[in-house]
């Protein structure tokens, strides 16, 4: 029998589609600081959008979940998003002088995010939750620790983007308390995915589609160019 932890099964078999959204052209371009603005607000934008069903998402796995250990940690993330994230998105967008934002459309996988955080907060079930949370969170770890990622930051910068707009993006999915938050994920998937059959189909559905929303974001994100 094998010993390998449910997640690591997960994330096998998913891994061309999870390498793809990783190590995409918009990542390697974000450490690059090579990003038209235009194409980082649009990014930006369109992430924000989803914000609300995300932190809705957190309270439907604080309410599903089956101990205070697990509740309390949850609280404390869905303060970290309400938190530094959501500074973040204020002020990045400020500086890249982002207008008029209404009248921007979702893209299709912006829209696609929306209705997963619903569907999955919907089923009330734990497993179902935190398997799109874990994929939100730790696919985000991999790219800003990736090294093939960082080599493309510039010189003298320890890794990181120049401008403030790129390396803060970066910096908040590589920091201590980020890397803790997605091994207790990790942990939670672990724990609860295989304690029913309903609850591992659940989990590799969520992963699987959540990790394939990814990878359109990043597709969305970065129109073709020169």
């Amino acid at each position: 029998m094998s010993d390998a932890r449910f997640t690591d099964q997960l994330l096998d078999d998913n891994r061309v589609t999870w390498d793809a959204a990783v190590t995409h052209g918009f990542v390697r371009e974000l450490f690059a600081g090579s990003l038209p603005d235009d194409v980082m607000v649009a990014y930006l934008v369109q992430d924000y959008r989803f914000v609300d069903g995300f932190m809705a998402l957190i309270g439907a796995a604080i309410a599903s979940t089956d101990n205070f250990t697990s509740r309390h940690r949850l609280a404390e993330f869905i303060g970290e998003i309400a938190g530094d994230e959501n500074t973040y998105f204020v002020e990045a967008m400020e500086d890249l002088g982002a207008g008029e934002l209404d009248g921007i459309p979702d893209k299709e996988s912006t829209a696609g995010f929306k209705r997963i955080f619903a569907e999955a907060a919907e089923t009330r079930n734990y497993a179902a939750i935190v398997s799109v949370l874990v994929v939100c969170e730790w696919l985000y770890l991999d790219w800003a620790t990736r090294q093939s990622n960082r080599a493309e930051a510039p010189v003298g910068h320890g890794g990181y983007p120049e401008r403030y707009v790129h390396a803060e993006w970066v910096r908040l999915h590589d920091y201590p308390e980020f890397h803790e938050l997605v091994a207790f994920l990790r942990d939670e998937v672990d724990r609860v995915a295989v304690q029913t059959p309903e609850n591992e189909a659940l989990s590799r559905d969520f992963f699987r589609r959540t990790v394939d929303l990814e990878l359109a974001f990043f597709e969305e994100s970065l129109p073709p160019h020169p």
